[in-house]
């Protein structure tokens, strides 16, 4: 079964699962004057509705590429997510005025063993059912789903404190509906927001994971000639596709042919052992001449006494157009244009036959 059709099956199935706890609890709810039965009712009911939501964003994601999306439309799903966490927010909104009101103008509350044994049913119900979609979320990289598997578990919790206040109405006859509500209410804000950061989070661009970028680039470095793999960038379009580039150091005595059989190798490698389409650049290294040998070693020990600067690379000098280029990476927290004119002052000082061509490169993968 493919990814989309698994996300479809177990929203589904999440769906129908929250509709019988909707059912159950708002009846519940409604015959015992519980606020907080009746909001684990409500948020349920949005669960739901999230399930539906996915469904049609999982839909929508999997159309194929056109002209005007060449990139396809997988990042439909990020858009998804963040409706969904609007949702949340706007429940938990919602139950956070009604429980002050509650707790304001407080309502006697009446419990049944029945209602009680739904609510601890509901809670038996709801681990399960978030522990079944955040599994298959985690199998299949569907964030949505982990999310709802999540936020199925949180629900769990909730719902039990339901029965927490349950006990004390009974106990010591002490009316914290309320006060429950209102903490219901929080979990549910903060539920939302953090829903909502990971999607607009991944809309904007995220720095590369190193989990991938750390064994991309390290099977990248196997290849014979390669001295070194720099400048890598990864876009995701969605979960499941991931684009992306990078520089390789090579020999500059390498033909063309040998260069494009070897980038070509490369790419095919990165799409069979990661699933990324990569682009691949190349930097020349020349090492015959004494003179640019020295300048490369002061340039290195220049980077070496700026702990700023994070790394240097692409290092290529011409003895005979007197020209010397590299790429300087600085910590984002620097004034990188003033350490660069820092750099390229000191070498034009001590190489001034020397034009210096420095470029600032940003930080984007470990």
């Amino acid at each position: 079964m493919d990814r989309n059709r698994r996300i479809v099956r177990t929203s589904l199935i999440g769906i129908a699962g929250n509709l019988v706890l909707v059912a159950f609890k708002a009846a519940v709810g409604a015959a015992t004057n519980s606020i907080a039965i009746l909001l684990d009712a409500v948020n349920n009911l949005s669960d739901a509705l999230s399930s539906i939501i996915t469904i049609i964003g999982t839909r929508l994601s999997g159309k194929r590429p056109d002209r005007k999306h060449p990139y396809g439309h997988g990042r439909i799903e990020y858009i998804t997510s963040a409706i969904i966490a609007i949702i949340v927010l706007l429940a938990g909104v919602t139950s956070l005025r009604e429980s002050l009101e509650k707790t304001i103008h407080p309502e006697e509350t009446s419990y049944s063993t029945a209602s009680l044994v739904i609510i601890a049913a509901a809670v038996v119900v709801k681990l399960l059912m978030g522990r079944y979609v955040k599994r298959v979320g985690e199998e299949i990289n569907a964030g949505s789903l982990i999310a709802s598997g999540s936020d199925a578990t949180f629900d769990a919790a909730i719902s039990f404190t339901t029965l927490v206040a349950a006990a004390a109405r009974l106990l010591w006859n002490w009316q914290i509906e309320g006060v429950l509500g209102v903490l219901i209410s929080g979990f549910i804000l903060k539920a939302g927001v953090e829903m909502l950061l990971d999607p607009i989070n991944s809309i904007i661009g995220l720095r590369a994971d190193s989990t991938l970028a750390v064994p991309l680039k390290e099977m990248i470095c196997s290849f014979p000639n390669v001295r070194g793999a720099y400048d890598l960038t990864l876009h995701n379009y969605g979960p499941s596709q991931t684009l992306g580039s990078v520089h390789v150091e090579v020999p500059d005595s390498m033909t063309a042919r040998e260069i494009h059989l070897l980038t070509r190798s490369i790419a095919m490698r990165a799409y069979a052992d990661f699933g990324v389409v990569l682009s691949v650049g190349i930097y020349a290294a020349n090492d015959s001449s004494a003179e640019l040998t020295e300048i490369r070693h002061a340039v290195e020990k220049l980077v070496a006494e700026m702990p700023e600067i994070l790394q240097m690379h692409g290092f290529y000098g011409d003895e005979a157009q007197k020209t010397v280029m590299f790429d300087l990476i600085v910590d984002f927290s620097a004034d990188a244009p003033a350490v660069k004119n820092r750099i390229l002052n000191q070498l034009q000082e001590k190489y001034p036959k020397y034009l210096f061509d420095i470029v600032l490169d940003s930080d984007y993968s470990d």
